[in-house]
């Protein structure tokens, strides 16, 4: 019984440091994706101020590499965080890790890195992507997402879509089509990040993780940038 419950113990013990090294690693992603937005809002062309109060969630993948894209494997991680309260009047949730995955994403991005930005702009568009895995185009509506001071005038006939999607790539800011791709929560992601099964649902509209250290630079700038949503 002593020798079972010391290698029970052994295997417990031995796990912690890798627990902890997962943990480090959501951080870090959660601290790449404040980095993007940081950078992609002081960019003199940039998401305008009144596509983000109309947004309801904002989704950050940061550094998609075209070297690990393949056909239906994981290329991109990052993490969603949503506007609190059932109206969407709250402030912005914890963030919950998700994945983009497959489409034609690759072949749009020369071989460089590529920072990719999504606006979800409705409660349809919510509800689509928090499911847990969504086809832009087919379950969820996406458009190119549109920059600088005529944004409202280049979206008054694109308006109804769900997703607005912007990339950055080679210092240049742009609206992207990612249609055909895959969004999927990372409950795993979640799980090393929160220490439970939380699923995307869970963290940004449930309310039941709190922000980590990793998120503050990211939920700060929203914050700042965009603190009251008007739809």
């Amino acid at each position: 019984m002593k020798k079972a419950l010391a290698s029970l113990m052994s295997l417990w013990l031995a796990a912690l440091p890798l627990a902890a090294g997962e943990k480090t690693k959501m951080e870090e992603r959660l601290e790449d994706c404040g980095t993007v937005m940081k950078e992609i809002l002081a960019m003199p062309d940039t998401i305008s101020k009144d596509i983000l109060d109309k947004a309801v969630c904002v989704m950050v993948i940061p550094a998609v590499k075209k070297g690990a894209f393949i056909v239906g494997a994981s290329y991109g991680r990052g993490a969603i965080t949503c506007r609190g309260a059932s109206d969407f009047s709250g402030g912005w949730s914890a963030p919950s890790m998700f994945r983009l995955i497959g489409g034609n994403v690759g072949f749009q991005i020369g071989g460089q890195e590529t920072d990719y930005v999504l606006l979800v702009m409705n409660d349809g568009g919510v509800k689509a992507i928090l499911r847990g895995k969504v086809k832009l185009g087919a379950d969820a509506s996406v458009a190119l997402g549109p920059l600088g001071r005529t944004a409202d005038a280049q979206t008054n006939g694109s308006m109804q879509a769900e997703v607005l999607a912007y990339s950055r790539a080679r210092g240049v800011f742009a609206g992207v089509s990612l249609e055909g791709a895959n969004l999927e929560e990372d409950t795993d992601a979640n799980k090393d990040l929160y220490g439970h099964d939380y699923t995307a649902m869970d963290v940004v509209r449930r309310g039941k993780a709190q922000p980590t250290e990793g998120s503050q630079l990211l939920l700060s700038l929203l914050t700042k940038a965009t603190p009251k949503h008007r739809p």
